[in-house]
This record gives C-alpha cells, sequence and structure tokens, in this order.
C-alpha cells in the first residue's frame, strides 16, 4: 500500500503557532524532507521531534522528488516542510504535488500558518484579493507583469524577500505611472 504526503506548515515567526495536529503529523511521518535543515532541526528540538530529517529545497527538488515519490509508493509517509508557513507556493513542494497528482498517489496539507493570509487579514485591505506570488528576476518581465495587473480591482498580494524590497518598491512606484 502506498504511503502519503503531508504538505505540513511551519510557523511564521512565533514556535508557540505550531497546533497539535502539525506536531503529531511531524512525529508520525517515516521521514520530514525540509527546506532548510538546520532552521528545521531548531523547531524539531523545541517540540521533541526525532524524525529523521532530508534536504529538499529549490535546488535539490528536481533531483529528490523521485525518490521521495519512490518512497511513497513503497508505503512511506512523507511530511515537507518550509522554513515558514505553508510549502508550495513560493517554497518547495509545487512540484512534488504535481508528480503525485499525475501518479495518483495521495497527498494532502495539514492546516496552519501561513504569511498570505495573515498578511492580508492583518493588511485591513479589502476583498477580493489577488495573490500574485514572487515577481520574476528579470526588470523586463516584472514591468510586464506589473503592467498586466494595473486594471486589476482588487488588492494585489505580492511575496518580495527582504534583499529585493528596496528595488521592487521603486519598481512598484515607477510602473503607477
Amino acid at each position: 500500500m502506498a504511503g502519503i504526503l503531508y504538505i505540513v506548515p511551519t510557523p511564521v515567526g512565533n514556535l508557540e503557532d505550531m497546533t497539535p495536529r502539525v506536531i503529531e503529523t511531524l512525529k508520525q511521518v517515516d521521514v520530514i524532507a525540509a527546506e532548510d535543515t538546520r532552521n528545521s532541526i531548531k523547531l524539531l528540538n523545541h517540540f521533541d521531534i526525532h524524525t529523521p530529517l532530508k534536504a529538499y529545497n529549490v535546488m535539490t527538488e528536481n533531483d529528490l522528488t523521485k525518490g521521495l515519490i519512490e518512497q511513497i509508493k513503497n508505503g512511506k509517509n512523507i511530511a515537507v516542510v518550509s522554513d515558514a508557513g505553508l510549502p508550495g507556493i513560493s517554497d518547495p513542494g509545487n512540484v512534488l504535488v504535481n508528480i503525485l497528482k499525475e501518479k495518483h498517489l495521495e497527498y494532502t496539507v495539514v492546516s496552519g500558518p501561513s504569511a498570505l493570509i495573515n498578511a492580508f487579514v492583518l493588511s485591513g485591505f479589502p476583498t477580493p484579493f489577488t495573490f500574485v506570488g514572487f515577481l520574476p528576476d528579470k526588470v523586463g518581465k516584472k514591468r510586464e507583469l506589473l503592467n498586466s495587473l494595473k486594471q486589476y480591482d482588487s488588492t494585489l498580494i505580492f511575496y518580495v524577500s527582504p534583499h529585493s524590497f528596496n528595488d521592487n518598491i521603486k519598481l512598484f512606484t515607477h510602473c503607477q505611472h
């Protein structure tokens, strides 16, 4: 019998945001595929979780996905976690989910912290909202995307790296004209 993949959220800034279901899931799976094992080990130690940990990030995602799929086919239950929030949007997990869908293997999402929803509710901005995600790397592609979004009559939510925040704010301002 095949195993299952659990897409598991981790706290966004506060360890006390961990739910009992998240802790129990991480204790019961056979392996945890983590975006950054150095970050995740601190979380696991805090909650006395001793499940084996394996690196699974954007640089290793394509190489390791096949091995994770094989483990699931062979009955292993795996959790995938990112550094903060829910994997699969801008963090590792999306490639794995799509292959699981394609192969008709089981996966589920465990509810918990989400930077997107937390930020939207905290902002007080009106609904509806559109989640755009991260902007493309190239400036021309960023401008193209931002200009295509000018006519949207909804709150737009972007993920922005702290390293590119100032440059992106300048670009947002420039594209408004």
